[in-house]
Parts: structure tokens; C-alpha cells; sequence
């Protein structure tokens, strides 16, 4: 019994020690200025920009195969804060991508909603809940207002409702004002 212990311990020793080589022999490394731009980026995984999320369009960026100026839910403080990232010039937003709006989340009105799906399956961030053939709701608090659950609904029962500013959402406007503005 002992001596089986023993031999199962060794082999467990044995295999974390070749994981753990293995771990640092292969490892890939990711591309910090494609994880820096990503974190500026809304991360709302809409696809305005072009590509199917944000963190293909910050690897974009950085390989340089993409502007810094197509992200609508971004708008023009996130293409500021690109272009000091990045030490590029600062570009108004490509109106070829869409307009910027105000942060919004999707509403479904339940008495209408027919259960068919669709909107859950073009989530992108799984913030829609619900079954086939029974009502859904959204999680307000996972929404990212993409709106891509908007145009799979067959009977236009979702809706974006504009977010109220409040203290749980706010932020500072970027750039600052300038100390002689606020005097």
C-alpha cells in the first residue's frame, strides 16, 4: 500500500515537473501594446469598428493595420486616449463606422417578446437570458449596449434605453478642463 503512494506520488511529481517546463519552455507571449490599447477600448465587442471584437481590432492597431478613429461607442475621448498611447495625432472618429452615442442598454419588452432566441444568440457578452419559446430579459449590468440584438428580433421587441448619469457610472471628461476654465 505504501509502496503505491509512493510510486503515484513520484509519477504526479514527475508530470508536474514536465508541465511546468513545458509551461515555460512554450510559452507565447502575448503582445503587450495590443493588451495596453485594449484596455481603452469600450469593450462592448460591437463590431462598428470593422472586426469581430475589441481585441482584434487592438492587435489591429498595433500591427498598424488599422486607425485608431473606428470605434463609435469609444468616441472621440477614447481615440485621445489611443493617440497619446500610441504618440499618433489625433483623428476625428471615421464617420464610415457610425455616429457616437450615449451608453445605452438594451430593454425587452417581455409582452411582446416570443421567445425565439435570436437576440440571445447574437450576444456577443451572454447578457441576454431566457429560454425557447419563453419571455427573455436583459442583464443590465452585462449589457454593453452593442445593439446587436436589435436587428435578429422578428418583432421589434428590443429596445436601447439611454444610461442616466449617476455616481456608479461616471467618469472624468478627458481631456481635463484647464485650472483657468474652472476659476
Amino acid at each position: 500500500m505504501l509502496a503505491a503512494l509512493l510510486v503515484m506520488a513520484g509519477i504526479a511529481l514527475l508530470v508536474g515537473g514536465v508541465l511546468g517546463y513545458s509551461a515555460v519552455r512554450f510559452r507565447v507571449e502575448g503582445d503587450p501594446l495590443a493588451d495596453k490599447i485594449d484596455a481603452v477600448l469600450p469593450q462592448t465587442q460591437c463590431g462598428q469598428c470593422g472586426y469581430p471584437g475589441c481585441k482584434p481590432y487592438a492587435q489591429a492597431i498595433a500591427d498598424g493595420s488599422a486607425e485608431i478613429n473606428q470605434c463609435p461607442p469609444g468616441g472621440e475621448d477614447g481615440i485621445r486616449k489611443l493617440a497619446e498611447l500610441l504618440g499618433k495625432e489625433f483623428k476625428p472618429l471615421n464617420a464610415e463606422h457610425g455616429e457616437p452615442k450615449p451608453k445605452s442598454v438594451a430593454i425587452i419588452d417581455e409582452a411582446t417578446c416570443i421567445g425565439c432566441t435570436l437576440c440571445i444568440q447574437a450576444c456577443p457578452v451572454d447578457a441576454i437570458v431566457g429560454a425557447s419559446k419563453q419571455m427573455h430579459t436583459v442583464l443590465a449590468a452585462e449589457c454593453t449596449g452593442c445593439e446587436l440584438c436589435i436587428v435578429p428580433c422578428p418583432v421589434d421587441c428590443i429596445a436601447m434605453q439611454p444610461l442616466t448619469e449617476n455616481v456608479a457610472n461616471w467618469k472624468w471628461r478627458y481631456p481635463p478642463l484647464p485650472l483657468k476654465a474652472m476659476a
